[in-house]
């Protein structure tokens, strides 16, 4: 349910329409709550569940973001450039930082770092940001934090998996 709502924020944004888009950013989150806490009171929490709503959650982000996008090229979305640079750009690199945050944490957990889940901008507060840049009229600007946010989280992804991958393993002593 999160995830077509999600598409209705996406739709929203391209359509020009970005208070509607950020109260569905809103309203989206409610959704994403509620089937993670069903999942666990009725003990149907899988792995596989897991990989599907991390893969529900990417679409969902990228969806929004293109919509974003699309109303900036299609004028319907009327955004500022900010720093010189045009929203439609921001909310590309937006996009790009959003994914490999994702991304950062889960190849480092699979090269043997345990849960990976520092950083400044988890999906929870890219999606607070844009939400309320969308209901408060600075959604220029809400772009380019998630842009600056994201790539900053990645780095502290990166460095600190450096820092756990690379440190030297304990020697393994065989017991007689």
């Amino acid at each position: 349910m999160g995830f077509a709502v999600s598409v209705a924020a996406g739709v929203a944004f391209a359509l020009g329409k970005p208070f509607e888009g950020g109260f569905l950013i809103l309203f989206s989150g409610v959704f994403d709550i509620l089937d993670g806490g069903v999942a666990r009171a009725k003990g149907r929490i899988t792995p596989f569940g897991g990989v599907l709503d991390s893969v529900c959650d990417r679409y969902s982000d990228g969806l929004m973001f293109l919509g974003i996008i699309a109303g900036a090229v299609n004028g319907r979305l009327v955004l500022p450039p900010i720093m010189q640079i045009e929203s439609w750009l921001w909310a590309g690199f937006a996009l790009i930082g959003s994914f490999l945050v994702s991304y950062t944490r889960a190849r480092a957990e699979s090269a043997g770092c345990q849960k990976l889940s520092v950083g400044i901008a988890e999906r929870t507060e890219r999606m607070i940001i844009l939400a309320l840049g969308a209901l408060f009229s600075f959604l220029g600007w809400a772009l380019v934090l998630i842009a600056i946010f994201s790539h900053i989280t990645i780095i502290q992804r990166v460095l600190r998996a450096k820092r756990i991958l690379n440190k030297p393993s304990e020697p393994v002593v065989q017991k007689p």
